[in-house]
């Protein structure tokens, strides 16, 4: 089978350009696969410098130059406005092509308003749309977005996964249960605005004494500017129990990050949230999740189950969520081995390619 595909990969690494490598391994090894690379280097969305403009020119030339003769056009897409911009002139340039187009929807909330829009913008989006050979989404969310332009039958919802080397044994999961004093804290996601990063900073600075000596928070990501991150640094600076280990982190250390953290807290409210790869694979490494009910998350967590929601943009519910670890801390274990249990049913990654494959086999 001859592929185009089209969609960002890592670096940076990201939820998008994970799963778009996924797919691509997926991909059988005898096929013909054409790769247009989406990734770009900034964190901030929209035409924000000429580099951003030179990535899409070239990302569009690599589309027309590969654009014919395809059995099959894999297009990871934007939902940002600006993404989406260079979405549907890639759309344009395949359009002959539009039948053997299945796109993948890795996020949502973004394109949900794109698609119920009145605008010129959103008719052009929903008119191709409703004509290509099929949609990709993470959850129900996006499947209801979808099949109100495009034939139900032709919508597959396929959940995000976990790497395969960060699922964790019961001896693991005991082994880090063993000391809970202080209860170690995870943000791993980028420090970006809407992702909750420095309403968690607020919430431990907010805490009483006695809390702050029985919390630590570690946090993990790259900024969208370096006055963001010097301004985040200079905050939590006074404060013991905060600590910033850098923008950059996988494979076996950022294992080893999980596998030494009790909680995983990402209380997001971002706009082009979906269903976040990192909340899986703290459910993978055996850790309780804090997290907001937001996007695509409540498909994938619940409550007192998987660990604590939180209101989002809500300091003080993040407070009592983190009080609530530290009261409760002998129960936590039983919350991390539900997590890793239920990331083994649903969340592998043999599971996500299994699914891939089938929805690729109707284009053979």
């Amino acid at each position: 089978m001859k592929v185009l595909f089209i969609a960002p990969l890592p670096q940076p690494v990201n939820g998008q350009s994970k799963a778009s490598k996924m797919v691509l391994d997926s991909l059988a090894e005898n096929d013909d696969v054409a790769i247009v690379n989406l990734s770009k280097q900034s964190l901030k969305n929209g035409f924000n410098s000429a580099g951003r403009f030179f990535e899409i020119f070239k990302a569009a030339k690599n589309v027309w130059k590969n654009r014919k003769n395809n059995d099959l056009i894999y297009f990871s897409i934007a939902e940002s406005f600006a993404g989406n911009l260079r979405d549907l002139l890639i759309y344009l340039i395949c359009y002959s092509s539009r039948k053997k187009i299945i796109i993948h929807m890795l996020g949502g909330a973004g394109m949900t308003e794109i698609l119920q829009g009145k605008g010129l913008f959103s008719y052009l989006n929903r008119q191709i749309i409703s004509r290509i050979g099929g949609v990709i989404v993470e959850g129900e969310i996006n499947f209801i977005t979808f099949s109100k332009v495009i034939s139900k039958e032709k919508v597959h919802i396929i959940p995000n996964f976990a790497d395969d080397f960060l699922f964790v044994s019961d001896r693991e999961i005991t082994k880090k249960f063993e000391t809970t004093d202080p209860v170690q804290i995870l943000y791993l996601s980028n420090l970006i605005p809407g992702k909750g990063y420095d309403e968690l900073a607020s919430a431990y600075i907010a805490l009483d004494a006695r809390f702050k000596a029985k919390v630590f928070i570690n946090f993990v990501g790259g900024f969208e500017s370096l006055q963001s991150e010097k301004e985040f640094l200079t905050k939590i600076a006074p404060h013991k129990g905060l600590n910033y280990l850098g923008k950059f982190i996988d494979g076996a250390e950022k294992r080893k990050l999980y596998c030494t953290s009790h909680v995983f807290c990402l209380p997001t409210y971002y706009p082009f949230e979906g269903q976040p790869i990192s909340i899986l694979e703290a459910y993978a490494t055996g850790c309780v999740v804090i997290t907001s009910n937001h996007s695509g998350i409540p498909f994938v967590f619940s409550d007192r189950t998987n660990g604590f929601g939180v209101e989002k943009k809500s300091i003080p519910s993040l407070k009592k969520a983190i009080e609530e670890v530290v009261s409760c801390k002998d129960e936590l274990i039983n919350i991390a081995f539900n997590n890793r249990e239920e990331a083994n049913e649903k969340y592998k990654t043999s599971i996500y390619q299994e699914k891939v494959k089938e929805v690729f086999k109707t284009f053979r």
